[in-house]
């Protein structure tokens, strides 16, 4: 027997974000190597929206978002994490349609 399949839909003000890992080990602007044992306090990350409720307004699926992650809600589908949030607790988006930017690009 066949299972049915069910199609996850986010509600009211919620979106589901994948989480882009970061490499090993970064650099500094200078060239200095960052292990990836180094924690940086109050380290905002970058993920993907991949759904949105239906009182989203400002992001939508497929921009990149910028969020705090700790204190969020995790999920797993399919052996992937994903976070689930407000709209409110996103600190920025990143996308390539924008009437009022800050001039900096991914």
């Amino acid at each position: 027997m066949v299972e049915p399949k069910f199609e996850i839909q986010m509600l009211h003000d919620r979106v589901m974000i994948k989480l882009e890992h970061e490499a090993e080990e970064r650099r500094s602007g200078s060239g200095i190597v960052i292990p990836a044992t180094v924690k940086l306090a109050n380290r905002l990350a970058w993920g993907e929206v991949c759904g949105v409720g239906t009182n989203v307004r400002s992001v939508k699926v497929g921009d990149k978002v910028l969020f705090n992650p700790e204190d969020q809600f995790e999920v797993e589908v399919h052996a992937q994490t994903y976070l689930v949030m407000r709209e409110r607790d996103l600190h920025a988006v990143a996308t390539q349609e924008t009437d009022h930017g800050t001039g900096l690009y991914l």
